[in-house]
């Protein structure tokens, strides 16, 4: 019996957690189709280096971070494709807790390494070392990251509250 996963397998995988994945690309981009397309791409590249995965129960965060990969990179090619909501937010009146739309655009002006720990975290509700396995980073760099996007989205937030 052979270590390697299977591509039926993947496949399985895949179906089983599409939604999740489409999820925390939409949360990068904020377009539906564009969401698509990327979680497309992930799993092209995943069933390309399918072979290269030597431990098939490390295949979630070894697929998230392929996809989080494909995010990331689409967002530094296309920077604005990044910010769509902002005119919504500084647009909206503040109230005492931000509607989901204002805190994805507040989250989305992160730089991309903070936004895939806020998105992994409180969208995936990943572990914090699952996201270091996700993202290819140590455990203290992925806590740094979430403590410095927390820090930045809550100035963000209080910003929005006395404007």
């Amino acid at each position: 019996m052979t270590d390697r996963l299977d591509r039926e397998t993947f496949a399985a995988f895949v179906r089983e957690n599409q939604t999740q994945f489409y999820r925390l690309a939409y949360g990068y981009v904020h377009d539906p189709d564009t969401a698509l397309d990327l979680v497309q791409d992930a799993v092209l590249k995943a069933l390309q280096k399918l072979d290269g995965l030597r431990h098939p129960e490390y295949l979630r965060t070894w697929f998230y971070r392929v996809l989080v990969n494909e995010c990331i990179s689409h967002l530094r090619k296309n920077r604005q494709a990044a910010l769509p909501l902002l005119e919504d937010v500084a647009a909206a009146e503040p109230e005492e807790k931000p509607d989901p739309a204002a805190m994805r655009a507040m989250v989305l002006r992160l730089p991309p390494d903070l936004q895939a720990v806020v998105f992994l975290r409180f969208y995936e509700d990943m572990k914090l070392a699952d996201i270091a396995a996700a993202t290819g980073t140590n455990l203290n760099t992925v806590k740094t990251r979430l403590y410095r996007a927390l820090r930045l989205l809550r100035t963000d937030f209080n910003e929005a509250e006395v404007i």
